[in-house]
């Protein structure tokens, strides 16, 4: 068996009322980590490009993930908070140390993912909305991907520094990169801003025994599988299946265990 060294751990994860946040709260839990879930409530889609599943999830709190986490023995606590306020960094560390004592690790997976296009507005090739790109979707994308993370992780190190600590994690998810990402152009962009941050985070913080990493899953079903990706994922000689979010919560949990003390500065790319 091998041990994570995780136990007694503290961790502050966003985005964690569904999908990928609660597959992470849940495994490192697992692994003796008191984790601290934050989450924010979403209006419908109503679309039929999304199935009605997607819509329950992002509305929904993240009482039942903390209840199954609490059942298994685990200690968890949630609260919601909107990542666009840029006073919700502090307050949500203050929450988590009130919770469980200082974080030691980080886990920026919240996203305000949503499509948009240089094109003319219209449906991508999964018959999901595309509206085009104009100051309120570069904002929602921004504030949320790129700013409310690059927030956190100064919160983070600050607080780490301050007490002297010497063991810390980082952790981000990803998709786009470098060469765009078409049809969905301020996620790929603020997912590229998001990297970068993180990657300035691995080589300034290192000193302090702080890793840095990101994530980049393959296509994941956190509920807005629809038959239309289903079947681009078949075709793909590459992708080749669906992953679930439980998969890359243990990419995550490897990452801030002992195991992963000597992987910092990478974006690990999984399929």
């Amino acid at each position: 068996m091998i041990d994570s060294r995780l136990t007694g751990k503290v961790a502050l994860i966003t985005g964690a009322n569904h999908g990928i946040g609660a597959a992470t709260a849940i495994a490192l839990a697992a692994e003796g980590v008191a984790v601290f879930l934050t989450y924010k409530r979403l209006e419908p889609l109503n679309e039929p490009a999304y199935p009605d599943a997607y819509d329950k999830a992002r509305a929904g709190s993240a009482d039942e993930v903390v209840a199954r986490i609490r059942a298994a023995g685990g200690a968890a606590e949630a609260a919601e908070a909107d990542l666009v306020d840029t006073r919700s960094p502090e307050a949500l560390f203050d929450q988590a140390e009130k919770a469980f004592g200082p974080v030691d690790i980080l886990v920026n997976n919240a996203s305000g993912s949503l499509g948009n296009t240089f094109t003319p507005a219209g449906r991508d090739s999964f018959g999901r909305p595309l509206r085009m790109v104009d100051a309120e979707t570069h904002e929602r994308q921004f504030a949320v991907d790129v700013r409310a993370p690059a927030l956190l992780i100064a919160e983070f190190a600050r607080r780490h520094q301050a007490r002297g600590a010497s063991w810390g994690r980082i952790i981000g998810l990803t998709s786009g990169g470098p060469n765009g990402f078409p049809t969905e152009v301020s996620y790929g962009a603020a997912k590229a801003a998001q990297e970068n941050y993180t990657m300035s985070a691995a080589h300034e913080l290192g000193q302090y025994g702080i890793t840095a990493n990101m994530v980049y899953p393959p296509v994941t079903d956190t509920g807005w599988i629809n038959e239309e990706v289903e079947k681009a994922v078949a075709a793909s000689d590459v992708l080749r299946e669906i992953a679930q979010p439980e998969d890359v919560a243990e990419v995550i949990t490897f990452l801030a265990s002992h195991q992963g003390r000597r992987v910092t500065g990478q974006i690990l790319r999984m399929y």
